[in-house]
């Protein structure tokens, strides 16, 4: 691993700390194998804590389960399952084929069984606080990934439900119980009308993305001429995806999935404008707390860089003073704001972002003429992900490390500006 990747894996979780180590070896180039060393040994602490983890997991499975189900040990089930589907394909919280079962009851929610009828995992309706219906990048037959976020106490994986259903309809035999479809219904449009039933009383549904809200420029390879709604990106050395729905954005499938809702980011920027790639920082902040958390997704195509701003300013997500007003919307306080200083703010935005562009590809245009740069040579920021039915290691590094090469150097230059 060279000294960018082991950086980059390192301080995943603190981009902030990146930044500064990217600074000192920029001044102190001397100190750059020094810190190199530093991270590769954070790096192996990380993996070995992961895998002590693993195992202690699976050394005391029932520990774990009873805890993470006791909120469905009611006799609410009692009164029958609503809709039960067999042979589906789970990711999180465990990578197995199990029966998914479906209560319509407030007092019921979902979860997953074995052939003997236990209770694998699940969650109750009254628990669910979002759920989505996102399509599965990269695959040649269309997949769509249920993804329910939940309740959760300490780590925020525990509240965390992913699935994966083919765009077909329902083989004979598979679904059971009072819900069993319309002709022409597929499993995606099934289940999203059974779990919209649902939580109906929480005031709650199914979220899609469209492409009102956000839509790639990327023709994708393996299904072209449809419309993708996902974007690549990295989060330090873990490929992923970015989707930009109405309600906020989701980064997935590799476990721990996030959400990052309107009301809880503080401010969204870009670092690293290149003439290829970016990068998009997200700061968010929980309600009770006064500091922010920030997330960085690197390596981005530029393709998708007009989409995503528009998204950005239309949201008005990229002004922090405008968290406190997105709070309260949610609250339904203060909801309106003026549309004169919406503008007044996206123009000086959008000069900004320009500006950091034209110098960065005007920068990469000097380096070329210097250094006879074949533009063909370089890695290229798309190549093939992992979906939900691969492991959460697996992704090979031989473009993107270049890439990340690349943006450490950038951030240098930054620096030394």
């Amino acid at each position: 691993m060279n000294t960018g990747h082991a950086i980059e894996a390192a301080f995943v979780q603190r981009p902030d700390l990146r930044r500064r180590v990217v600074e000192t070896i920029t001044k102190a180039p001397a100190l750059e194998r020094l810190f190199g060393d530093i991270a590769r040994y954070v790096a192996d602490l990380q993996h070995a804590i992961n895998q002590e983890q693993g195992k202690d997991q699976e050394e005391h499975p029932s520990k774990k389960r009873k805890l993470k189900h006791r909120l469905l040990e009611s006799a609410s089930w009692e009164m029958g399952t609503f809709c039960t589907v067999t042979d589906v394909s789970f990711s999180i919280p465990q990578r197995k084929k199990l029966a998914l079962q479906l209560g319509q009851s407030p007092k019921q929610g979902v979860r997953a069984t074995i052939p003997s009828g236990d209770v694998e995992f699940g969650v109750n309706w009254g628990s669910v606080k979002d759920v989505f219906c996102l399509p599965v990048p990269e695959k040649a037959q269309a997949q769509y990934n249920f993804c329910i976020f939940s309740d959760a106490t300490g780590d925020p994986a525990s509240g965390q439900t992913l699935w994966t259903v083919p765009n077909t309809a329902p083989k004979d035999g598979t679904v059971t119980g009072a819900a069993v479809g319309q002709p022409g219904d597929t499993y995606r449009t099934l289940l999203i009308s059974v779990i919209n039933k649902a939580l109906k009383p929480f005031g709650k549904h199914v979220v899609e993305p469209n492409g009102q809200e956000f839509a790639s420029q990327i023709v994708q390879a393996h299904r072209k001429g449809e419309t993708a709604f996902h974007v690549k990106a990295f989060r330090g050395s873990k490929d992923g995806f970015l989707f930009l729905l109405s309600s906020g954005i989701v980064w997935g499938f590799k476990k721990p999935l996030e959400f990052f809702a309107f009301d809880s980011i503080d401010s969204v920027s870009y670092t690293s404008v290149l003439q290829r790639t970016f990068n998009l920082n997200i700061a968010v902040r929980a309600s009770d707390d006064a500091n922010t958390q920030e997330f960085e997704f690197s390596m981005i195509d530029q393709a998708d860089f007009a989409g995503i701003d528009n998204y950005v300013k239309r949201h008005e997500l990229q002004d922090a003073s405008m968290a406190e007003q997105r709070r309260a919307k949610k609250l339904n306080v203060n909801g309106v704001k003026g549309q004169e200083a919406a503008q007044e703010g996206d123009d000086q935005d959008e000069g900004e972002l320009e500006k950091a562009r034209r110098e960065a590809e005007d920068l990469e245009d000097e380096e070329e003429e210097d250094d006879n740069f074949d533009p063909g040579s370089e890695g290229e920021s798309e190549g093939s992900g992992s979906s939900s039915e691969e492991d959460e290691g697996g992704g090979g590094h031989g473009a993107e490390g270049d890439l990340v090469d690349e943006e450490l150097g950038s951030e240098a230059e930054d620096v030394d500006d």
